[in-house]
């Protein structure tokens, strides 16, 4: 059996940022990838881009410095971005490698378990990403057996899809560019609608990433949220397609989306929608005026200009109640991942009752010599995006080496 002082699962932005540190300390470690680098990117659907501007793309020894730093990468742009930046500096990734399991060793360490051998390490971090585990809500039990279904993950392009009309359960960031997608393409969509914030794309002449981030909104930490649950909240929702623009119930509604509440299940061949459209789109512009608030008192307090504020009308219409479900092809359900460590790490007392690990700055508070990477407010709000993994990253990379030096002298 193999041993290495550090093994890292997961090659996605958290797990190459780690093994920049690493390297550049000289820590031996191997970065473990089931598929190849960037594999939970090379899933997302054929149009995929980017949320937040190209300049938001900070690892440890690289930042973007193309040409089009107000643009929004694509899928593919972002899966050779993390190819270049592994190759930069030899980052020790095995792709094709499927960790199935771990367990502890008696006298410290781990013994992970893969599909290509096992391997023991004194530290194991798991930068895997949060949310691996889609959710659908209870009403999907309700629908026909014979309607095609899928998670939001599994959806590639509109050509793929069945013909006949799209429910989209889930109106966050995903539901709503796979919603505007599909209108676009020609498909009769309706959106069954839950609690999802939005905000402007641009204010004045810059990007709104650019305000928040000014404004301090990724650095808030998990004590500015109102309760730990306040982390499954979905960002607010705008796109970065056609170089960017609005994308909320307002806009879908406008381009001819079917808006309705959040689904409550099927029966009689019906599908039957709450009528909470009305509440569900004001909590989102409760949202909205919140985060512009912010933004307001950092342009004030700088002498920066900044535009008066929309203020949203009342959304149009309720939304049907009741719907017909015979003639719909397909639905799609993207209302949200959350955690699934615990389908394959052995330690439940490790994880909250959402599933989140408890950690500090990444170091596990119950398993010795075990850590985390890219974890939705492990530090910040930002610990999770391409903006501020690699803050994280060195954090981390510190703790391991205190680790590995604690250790040896102990020897």
């Amino acid at each position: 059996m193999a041993h290495v002082d550090v093994i890292v699962v997961g090659a996605g932005q958290a797990g190459l940022a780690l093994s920049h540190e690493l390297s550049a300390g000289g820590v031996e470690h191997v970065v473990l990838e089931r598929g190849r680098v960037g594999e939970t990117w090379r899933h997302r659907f054929d149009s995929f881009c980017l949320f937040t501007p190209n300049w938001t793309v900070r690892l440890p020894g690289h930042r973007y410095s193309g040409p089009d730093p107000d643009g929004f990468m694509a899928r593919d742009e972002i899966v050779a971005t993390l190819e270049e930046y592994a190759g930069s500096f030899g980052a020790p990734v095995r792709e094709g490698v499927f960790v199935t399991g771990v367990e502890p060793l008696p006298h410290g360490g781990f013994l992970v378990h893969t599909r290509a051998g096992d391997l023991s390490s004194r530290a194991l971090v798991l930068a895997t990403g949060t949310f691996q585990r889609p959710v659908r809500p209870a009403a999907a039990d309700s629908l026909p057996t014979g309607l095609p279904r899928m998670d939001v993950d599994a959806y590639r392009n509109e050509g793929a899809l069945p013909p006949g009309r799209v429910l989209v359960v889930g109106s966050g960031q995903s539901g709503a560019q796979v919603s505007e997608e599909l209108c676009e393409a020609g498909r009769d969509v309706v959106l069954a609608c839950g609690k999802a914030a939005w905000i402007p794309r641009r204010l004045g002449s810059r990007d709104v990433v650019w305000w928040l981030d000014s404004a301090g909104f990724f650095n808030q930490t998990m004590e500015s949220l109102p309760s730990p649950a306040a982390r499954l909240t979905p960002n607010p929702t705008a796109t970065g397609q056609g170089g960017g623009h609005d994308l909320h119930l307002r806009t879908l509604q406008a381009m001819g989306v079917t808006l309705a509440g959040h689904l409550l299940g099927t029966e009689n061949g019906l599908a039957h929608f709450a009528p909470d459209l009305p509440e569900s789109a004001g909590w989102g512009d409760q949202r909205y005026r919140e985060l512009m608030s912010l933004i307001e008192r950092f342009a004030a307090e700088q002498g920066l200009d900044l535009p008066p504020a929309y203020e949203p009308g009342p959304i149009v219409a309720r939304g049907p109640e009741w719907l017909d479900i015979s003639d719909f092809g397909v639905v799609i359900f993207a209302g949200g991942f959350r955690p699934g460590y615990r389908s394959w790490v052995p330690w439940p007392q490790a994880f909250d009752d959402l599933g989140f690990p408890l950690q500090r700055d990444g170091v596990s508070t119950v398993v010795p010599g075990l850590f985390f990477l890219g974890i939705h407010f492990q530090r910040t709000r930002k610990s999770s995006l391409l903006l501020g993994v690699g803050e994280d990253a060195s954090i981390v990379s510190r703790h391991i080496v205190a680790l590995l030096t604690s250790g040896r002298s102990k020897a």
